[in-house]
């Protein structure tokens, strides 16, 4: 049934916009001409603009804090750039948007969306057709709810397991980041709104993220995080690219000239504009010539830097006119080819089939939640269990949501929402519970079973109340927001204490897991069974009963590695938490901050002395073993493969037979990893796919290669190198359990950059 859902929704999307009937433009509207490209139309939409009218576009406002906002008609979100009704240009009404549409601290009261699950579990499923199924969902409520660009995209790799914003993207590796990333982009983008990618680039981390200077080489960069960008936007055709935050290698990532002029809109050849993330901009004329095409939340920038400090340098030619022309030409050309000016956003909000995007945001989650451990088949859970019990992380009314820009008041309500008395995430965040209980839907799935909840604040209360249970299940969490960093990634309030409690009272041991990335695990070895359910979104609730009783066979795989120790990854804490942690004591009595933005932190550098090799190349790198493998994920059924076959050349490709061995139908993910080249021979994903196989059945995969993952970049030459000659291929169950290997022989080539 879901899979039938799915298939409708993403083939009732909005019509692509080639597919719109051509229209003839009115002789005085020229730029209405849909046989024109989105750039030809939009050379002729700035040529027709005044001056006032350009000026205008470059610069958006902040409805919390714009002066004018109800003069204006602006609704409560991120952005809101009036339109010119004179030319047909709409009114771009912006709105956070990453895991559905946001509402942070219900500033639209009464106003509710679909929830997603978190970003690392749509990466969990290793299925570009559920991200792109996500895209669509929330791309169709922000159209039905009128705003028309979506600050969602986020590819930002895991470089560190305590980043705060972990949660919101796709994991380590940037082929899977950037084709999921892509995929989700293009669904938001198939109803004929404009979606950006963010945050460009290295935004890795939160602890001083508006001042931390990002240190990388080009060639480590070209090969981990901008190739996850440039991936995203290849497949997803964005309309927009946020700039983010930081400083990478001495300059605001706003004002980096190198990585906006000459990687983005040269290499790349984006047609489409550069917005500011909010407060992100420092200068008018720098930011300008380096390739910012628009200053957006201006409110929360020291200075509304892009109207009339730009008038000013514009009439002094310090910034020439040709190069607003091409800020607006940009801008427009995102508008026009996402099919936004030809099929405007309804003037009023429109009804939303919110059981069908539930069904999305469940689906995505129950293929996205991994089974890290099954000692003895303790799952899935039998029916004839007679005693159940569920303790801690208010598993009886719901599922832990991630904090941010990203949070989404969901269909359903709140059962619980904690506000922040301190931080940069005060002002927009608050630890949040969806209304998906976990207890109810475990009930449902088991109706003659005594199935009951303890908080488990009192670890021996708790014991004694899981003593003589069929299976007890401990429900642990570890919240993350935007804004700041976890300073430890051990379970907090002591809940690694509840969890051995538990466990030596009962052998029957189960722990879900509902935390944004990797988490220590001191007690793995009492418990014979572990679930990793990220924020699993508005019916998580729902897909932990279905993964638990077997309903659904668990199919996840781990975008991110599990690291055995907090010393084991690159930094073993934020960078710069000292330094932050200095200033808010200083400023303790009456500091203040602008909606959110750092006072009185210094820059400080962040070395990424790992460089391009992210994640489980470190590790493979470092021979370190980690707790759990990148691509590691358990199933209720078997698989196993046949002997691989690689065509080689320029287009590689490896073709294998997998076969479900087990009594189940169940979903595999064939994971392809090449070795780099001589000067970097770690092991690289370079091909994925999901699979589907009912029990005792066969079928060939063929997996094409990204070839840029195992080639290398020519600083030197401006392009990617693919030595010739053969190189080790692997079918891999995880980044580090190889079942086959093999030689594959390419072809020497070169690629564009």
């Amino acid at each position: 049934m879901k899979k039938l859902i799915l298939s409708v929704l993403l083939a009732t999307s909005a019509v692509p916009v080639a597919a719109l009937p051509a229209m003839a433009a009115p002789a005085a509207q020229p730029w209405a001409d849909r046989s024109l490209d989105a750039a030809a139309r939009a050379d002729l939409l700035v040529k027709a603009m005044t001056f006032d009218e350009k000026i205008q576009m470059v610069h958006g406002y902040f409805p919390p804090l714009a002066k004018p906002a109800k003069k204006m008609g602006m609704i409560p979100s991120a952005g809101h750039i009036p339109g010119i009704p004179r030319l047909g240009i709409p009114t771009l009404r912006e709105s956070d948007a990453s895991l559905g549409v946001a509402n942070q601290i219900e500033q639209r009261k009464g106003d509710t969306a679909t929830a997603l699950p978190a970003g690392l579990a749509t990466a969990a499923t290793f299925s570009p057709e559920l991200a792109r199924a996500g895209g669509v969902m929330i791309g169709a409520e922000a159209r039905a709810k009128t705003f028309n660009i979506l600050l969602a995209g986020g590819v930002n790799l895991t470089r560190d397991p305590w980043n705060g914003r972990n949660f919101e993207y796709l994991g380590e590796d940037p082929l899977l980041a950037g084709v999921l990333g892509g995929e989700a982009i293009a669904g938001v983008e198939s109803n004929h709104i404009v979606s950006t990618v963010k945050h460009y680039v290295l935004n890795s981390q939160e602890t001083g993220r508006h001042v931390l200077d990002a240190r990388i080489g080009e060639q480590a960069l070209r090969e981990s995080d901008l190739l996850a960008f440039q991936i995203a936007i290849e497949r997803g055709r964005p309309g927009s690219v946020m700039c983010a935050y930081n400083k990478i290698n001495g300059h605001y990532a706003c004002e980096q000239d190198a990585l906006l002029n000459g990687v983005l809109k040269g290499d790349w050849k984006y047609p489409g504009w550069v917005m500011s993330d909010w407060g992100a901009v420092h200068s008018t004329e720098k930011a300008a010539l380096s390739g910012l095409d628009q200053q957006s939340g201006q409110e929360l920038d020291k200075a509304i830097y892009f109207d009339k400090p730009l008038r000013a340098a514009i009439k002094a030619g310090r910034v020439p006119q040709a190069r607003l022309d091409d800020m607006v030409r940009r801008i427009l050309t995102g508008v026009i080819a996402s099919g936004l000016m030809d099929d405007p956003v309804p003037a009023t909000p429109q009804p939303i089939p919110l059981d069908d995007h539930a069904d999305v945001a469940q689906a995505v989650a129950e293929k996205g939640i991994v089974l890290l451990k099954n000692e003895g088949e303790l799952l899935p859970l039998a029916r004839t269990a007679r005693k159940v019990v569920l303790i801690g992380a208010h598993a009886d009314v719901g599922v832990l949501s991630g904090g941010g820009s990203s949070q989404v008041r969901s269909t359903g309500g709140a059962p619980v929402e904690i506000p922040l008395t301190e931080g940069e995430a005060a002002s927009f965040a608050r630890v949040t519970w969806h209304a998906s209980s976990p207890l109810k839907a475990i009930k449902a799935a088991l109706p003659g079973a005594d199935v009951r909840y303890v908080d488990g604040k009192d670890p021996a209360a708790a014991a004694a109340a899981a003593r003589d249970a069929d299976l007890a299940i401990v429900f642990a969490w570890q919240w993350q927001t935007e804004a700041q960093d976890t300073e430890t990634i051990a379970l907090p309030d002591d809940q690694d204490a509840l969890i051995d409690a538990v466990a030596a009272a009962n052998g029957k041991t189960l722990v879900v897991l509902e935390t944004g990335g990797p988490v220590l695990m001191p007690w793995i070895g009492k418990v014979p069974a572990v679930l990793q359910a990220w924020y699993p979104g508005q019916r998580g609730g729902e897909a932990i009963a279905n993964i638990l009783t077997g309903a659904v066979n668990p199919s996840g795989r781990l975008p991110i590695t599990f690291p055995a120790s907090a010393s084991q990854a690159p930094r073993p804490e934020p960078v710069g938490l000292a330094q932050l942690k200095a200033m808010q004591a200083a400023k303790a009595a009456g500091a203040t901050s602008n909606h959110g933005v750092s006072v009185g932190v210094e820059s400080f550098p962040v070395d990424y002395q790992e460089g391009a090799d992210v994640g489980y190349r470190w590790y493979e790198k470092t021979g370190q073993k980690p707790l759990f493998p990148f691509g590691h994920g358990l199933s209720y059924t078997r698989f196993t493969y046949g002997k691989p076959e690689a065509t080689g050349g320029a287009a590689p490709t490896v073709s294998i037979d997998v076969t479900n061995s087990g009594a189940r139908a169940g979903d595999d993910v064939v994971q392809v990893y090449v070795q780099g080249g001589a000067d970097a021979p770690t092991w690289r994903l370079a091909g994925f796919a999901r699979v589907s196989i009912d029990p005792g059945r066969t079928q060939r995969v063929t997996i094409p290669l990204e070839c840029r993952t195992f080639a290398r970049f020519d600083t030197a030459q401006r392009g990617w190198v693919v030595d010739g000659g053969p190189r080790r291929f692997a079918i891999g169950r995880t980044a580090i359990d190889h079942v086959a290997e093999g030689t594959i022989t390419l072809a020497a080539d070169r690629m564009q950059p």
